[in-house]
């Protein structure tokens, strides 16, 4: 396996992983828009969204850094 695969797996697994903790926070912010309708409730469904927030963000610098990673592999740039 050449250095260049190596990364690219790397990549690409961060990537996923970085995919699977953005389904976890929205799950969980999914879960709590579900409970009741208290102000502590809101509260904490508020907070979930800023959590899936930081989740989708860094999915997507991970997807970027993979799409970077595979273009430079294949395309020189």
């Amino acid at each position: 396996m050449t250095t260049d695969t190596q990364e690219l797996d790397q990549l690409q697994t961060e990537y996923k992983t970085a995919v699977e903790a953005w389904i976890a926070a929205i799950r969980e912010e999914e879960a709590l828009a579900s409970g009741d309708h208290s102000i502590a409730e809101v509260d904490k469904w508020e907070a979930a969204h800023f959590r899936e927030e930081k989740a989708r963000d860094k999915a997507k610098e991970a997807k970027s850094a993979y799409e970077d990673a595979i273009r430079e592999k294949f395309f020189g740039f």
